[in-house]
């Protein structure tokens, strides 16, 4: 089992070797190599994603990544600056379906800022396409505008576009994950103003026939933006375009206390996998050792899921997070009065000792 490790920028470096800790704990044998990107690349090789990193990370059954970005980039053009080494791995690697779950561990239900008969129990899964739609549409650009309110003006403009086979395939993703949860889609649109997701919707609703055991429905992005807070547990699988799902993913990301407890898993068709907590950088805390390393290290459990085959021990990382987390350990974003506040590397030490305990035990 090869895995391709890049931490990447900022507390990236930091969470990436917890996770690291964690894996080595457990008695399986991985080929894990190291490699820079982002702005880390950049100041290296003067770009964020050198071809030795991209080559590596074709090679690997499966990529461990940090995070990119800081703020001292942000004057680069745009093709050089840390996010686009993210970029480049989803195209160069053909990663189509994010994975991003967002549940409320009973522990941490006083850390929503919702009120706990909204959240508790919750578990949301968030399926994002991640390789169409406006992010990568062309084309794309600047130019003096010919038409429009203000012609002669300058303007900037991107393309939102999708293709019929790009919208099918996430489509049976969805569907076959609800398969195993709870047998219910809400596929999240903006058909009522945009072309693309009529089209989106349309698609989706003819593969949804082919699934008559899984309950669809569709709704507006905006009005899913207030269900979430309004009443999240109505959603059990959501899938939407790259744009609609950056976006409510990092929402839904809250309801459960905390961005830094959620993991994700972007797949191509071979389950070749890449696997990132939701969270940025946070260059403002890189160095301190405050840093959660809870979402890196359930992310290392949905590798050990998706791509190489080991679900009774990502199921063992999964029941050490939540042991550690009834102990009352607690980073700085989820800790609350009555918690034991904790850093990066205690929080790691205390996964290890979870996990070693299970072993022992049997």
């Amino acid at each position: 089992m090869k895995i391709a490790v890049l931490p990447g920028d900022g507390i990236g470096t930091e969470i990436v070797a917890e996770a690291i800790r964690v894996l080595e704990t457990l008695d399986l044998r991985f080929e894990m190599e190291s490699a820079l990107v982002g702005g880390a690349a950049y100041e290296a090789h003067g770009h964020p994603l050198p071809e030795a990193t991209l080559k590596l990370a074709k090679e690997a059954d499966a990529v461990l990544f940090g995070a990119v970005g800081d703020w001292k980039y942000d004057k680069l053009e745009r093709s050089l600056r840390p996010e686009q080494a993210i970029l480049g791995l989803r195209k160069n690697l053909g990663l189509f379906a994010n994975f991003r779950p967002a549940i409320c561990y009973e522990q941490l239900v006083g850390a929503s800022s919702l009120k706990p008969e909204l959240i508790s129990g919750l578990d949301i899964l968030i399926i994002r396409e991640l390789t169409g739609d406006i992010y990568f549409g062309q084309p794309r650009g600047r130019r003096t505008a010919v038409d429009g309110h203000f012609p002669g003006a300058e303007e900037a403009f991107d393309t939102m576009r999708y293709s019929r086979p790009e919208v099918e395939r996430i489509a049976h993703v969805a569907f076959q994950a609800a398969r195993k949860r709870s047998k219910r889609v809400t596929s999240v649109d903006k058909a009522n103003v945009l072309e693309t997701f009529q089209f989106w919707k349309d698609i989706v609703t003819e593969v949804g026939r082919e699934y008559p055991d899984v309950e669809l429905d569709h709704m507006y992005v905006d009005n899913a933006a207030m269900q979430l807070v309004k009443a999240p547990k109505k959603f059990d699988v959501v899938v939407t375009g790259n744009m609609f799902g950056d976006i409510l993913s990092d929402e839904a990301a809250m309801l459960t206390g905390s961005i830094g407890m959620l993991p994700s898993a972007s797949l191509n068709a071979s389950n070749q996998g890449l696997y990132e907590p939701s969270h940025g950088s946070a260059p403002d805390i890189a160095g301190k050792g405050v840093a959660n390393p809870l979402a890196t290290i359930l992310s290392a459990a949905m590798m050990l899921r998706f791509s190489l085959n080991q679900p009774e021990a990502a199921d063992r990382i999964e029941s050490a997070v939540q042991s550690v987390l009834a102990q009352g350990l607690r980073t700085a974003d989820i800790w609350s009065a009555g918690t034991t506040k904790v850093g990066t590397r205690e929080m790691g030490d205390a996964v290890v000792a979870a996990i070693t305990k299970k072993t022992i035990t049997g």
